[in-house]
């Protein structure tokens, strides 16, 4: 009679004693949520690093129509340069001016274009200190082609609503991943000290898959906090969970107030954060250079200094609006609306009269665009997305380096954690999962969809391998 045939104790589908917690669940997650969504965490990081210099790309193709060969002497009235402007694209709506804070920048006088699309603009560069045109651009909410490459690029890839998905996948599984493995970390320590240095600081002496392990925990604890900042800034504006963040403020009323541009009864509302708001749409009002160069002093008369916006108005009979644009910190946000025939402020609204929500959103928006700590923001996002790769790299090392390398056992990567984990999860966790799973899935959709998704394939790969199994061992059985 042949031998019972010998079970590999290492392998997915081994049996395991029965221990109540929830790391083998954490570390099986971990696994896969590493393997498969890591990819696209990968683009999304080399993409950012790249957006969050966007300001160094600019100077670069664009210097000669950002910036004036010399700055000397007073700006010319602001009407001048928009009649500058306005010569150079007569069939062009003047639709708002921005007005950078550096006195060696253009000002940029925007127009609606028949033929462009709604987002984008005809944006006329002016030198203020001679009203002579230097150039003009094609823009997407104020934003350089370059500028504007680098952002969709991030954002979705250059394919749209659909390209969108990948970022927002990222983002989704980037606070999962990051948390699960500080914990599956925690969890090998045995003493206090023990855990604190080795979370900071690489095992010395380690080798082999052993002090990849430890490099690769090490590093991800140095990030943990960017990631999960990354993850929670850019699930805010995201499709799916973005509407579901807005939809929450909207219900706390914790929402950026509307500014009042109405006149004589007629209302409307200019507000919102969020990547490149930057501009107004098309407007049918006759524009009068000389009405930029009154709106701007009422705008300064009420305190709105540094970089500047003037909108034209919407629609007639409603205002002219001025904002502030300076996201460095501290913050300059605010905005005002003007009436164009008399000059006087009609309606204004403070950036510290915000909802607190409302605050940190913008705010976390523009750290994550990496313009709110101004150089130093672009370097913390640069090392951040370094440690991003670098966990990536030495997370499929890892894999690659517990393959199996006996005769009888090669394999060209290691097993994935063993299934069944989630008989071992405590009551206290099994009890309200369903409900956690519920509102996570509503409230991050595609996180809930892709963990689905891995539960059923797994489910039915787990399946499938237990009936070859067990066809296997009946074989051997009768064989013996």
């Amino acid at each position: 009679m042949s031998a019972p045939p010998v079970v590999d104790v290492r392998s997915d589908e081994a049996p395991a004693p029965v221990r109540v917690s929830v790391v083998p669940l954490l570390r099986r997650l971990h696994f896969y949520a590493g393997v498969l969504v890591a990819p696209f965490l990968l683009v999304a990081a080399i993409s950012g690093m790249l957006y969050a210099f966007a300001p160094q790309f600019d100077r670069v193709f664009y210097g000669d129509l950002l910036e004036v060969s010399s700055a000397a002497g007073a700006p010319r009235p602001l009407a001048e340069q928009v009649a500058a402007a306005q010569a150079v694209l007569p069939d062009g709506a003047v639709t708002g001016v921005q007005l950078p804070d550096d006195p060696t920048a253009t000002t940029r006088v925007v127009f609606s274009l028949p033929g462009l699309p709604e987002e984008r603009s005809q944006t006329v560069y002016v030198d203020p200190y001679t009203a002579q045109v230097v150039g003009q651009l094609t823009t997407w909410f104020g934003a350089t082609p370059v500028t504007a490459w680098l952002d969709n690029l991030h954002a979705n890839l250059h394919l749209g609503e659909t390209g969108a998905l990948y970022s927002e996948l990222a983002a989704s599984w980037l606070w999962v991943v990051a948390l699960g493995g500080l914990v599956l970390w925690l969890a090998r320590r045995r003493t206090a000290r023990r855990r604190v240095r080795a979370l900071v600081v690489p095992e010395k002496g380690a080798k082999g898959v052993r002090k990849t392990r430890s490099w690769h925990a090490s590093v991800g604890v140095w990030v943990l906090l960017g990631a999960l900042f990354l993850s929670a800034t850019g699930l805010t504006w995201s499709n799916n969970a973005g509407a579901n963040f807005d939809a929450a403020l909207t219900a706390l009323n914790a929402k950026t107030p509307a500014l009042d541009t109405g006149l004589r009864g007629a209302k409307g509302a200019t507000s919102g954060d969020g990547h490149g708001e930057h501009g107004d749409g098309s407007s049918a009002v006759e524009v009068d250079p000389v009405t930029f160069d009154r709106v701007l002093v009422a705008a300064r008369g009420a305190g709105l200094d540094g970089p500047l916006e003037l909108g034209v108005a919407a629609a007639p009979g409603t205002a002219w609006t001025a904002a502030q644009t300076d996201n460095t910190w501290p913050v300059r946000l605010d905005k005002v609306a003007v009436d164009p025939a008399t000059a006087t402020v009609t309606a204004r609204a403070d950036f510290a009269d915000r909802p607190v929500p409302a605050k940190l959103s913008s705010l976390g928006i523009q750290a994550h665009m990496g313009v709110l700590f101004g150089v130093a923001n672009q370097l913390a996002l640069f090392l951040l997305a370094a440690g991003i790769l670098t966990l990536i790299v030495l997370g499929y090392r890892m894999w690659w380096q517990r393959r199996p390398t006996r005769a009888d056992r090669r394999a060209a990567l290691g097993a994935p954690p063993r299934r069944g984990a989630w008989q071992q999860l405590p009551l206290w966790v099994v009890i309200p999962a369903p409900l956690v799973l519920i509102a996570l899935g509503w409230a991050i959709p595609l996180l809930g969809l892709s963990l689905l998704a891995f539960l059923l394939l797994d489910g039915l790969v787990g399946a499938a391998r237990r009936r070859a199994r067990d066809k296997t061992g009946t074989a051997a059985g009768s064989a013996g």
